[in-house]
């Protein structure tokens, strides 16, 4: 059986509910960042330059926006996309 919150205060509950609102908000933003690596990634195994010319754009524009919401670290963010062109770099 599913229980509600253990705090009793008015101001604890409030917390509650918006670390479980941050927490959602968190977990699609870096969700959604993970799959557009995934399928960059694919297209670099792939060896098809203009595909993952493609993928890299909106792969990169998944990690800056992470960043910018504070999902994750904007050094984090710098060096993904430096080390995800690289790679994009080296398939032609």
């Amino acid at each position: 059986k599913e229980t509600g919150p253990l705090a009793n205060h008015k101001s604890a509950l409030k917390r509650i509910r918006q670390s479980e609102r941050r927490r959602k908000r968190n977990q699609h933003i870096r969700s959604g960042m993970r799959t557009e690596i995934k399928r960059l990634r694919e297209a670099i195994e792939a060896g098809d330059s203009s595909l993952a010319n493609e993928r890299f754009a909106s792969t990169e524009r998944a990690i800056r926006r992470a960043a910018t919401k504070g999902v994750i670290p904007k050094r984090r963010a710098d060096r993904s996309v430096s080390r995800l062109a690289k790679s994009v770099s080296g398939i032609g």
